[in-house]
């Protein structure tokens, strides 16, 4: 696997995930929040599987 997910990506990604997660468990939205995980997941792995299929690359070019 080759890294697709770049810097600012992947900090959102996990940001969004963190948060998600952690309304969950406050109690502020429904067992939806879960779904938090895959953003976290593709942001701390750095591969996100739709931007394979689909051919997009948010990491930056190395010469």
């Amino acid at each position: 696997m080759k890294s697709n997910v770049g810097g600012i990506d992947r900090i959102l990604r996990i940001v969004l995930g963190l948060a998600l997660i952690g309304m969950t468990l406050t109690g502020t939205i429904g067992i939806w929040g879960w779904l938090g995980v895959v953003p976290l997941a593709t942001g701390a792995i750095g591969w996100c599987p739709p931007y394979a299929i689909f051919g997009f690359n948010t990491c930056s070019m190395k010469k």
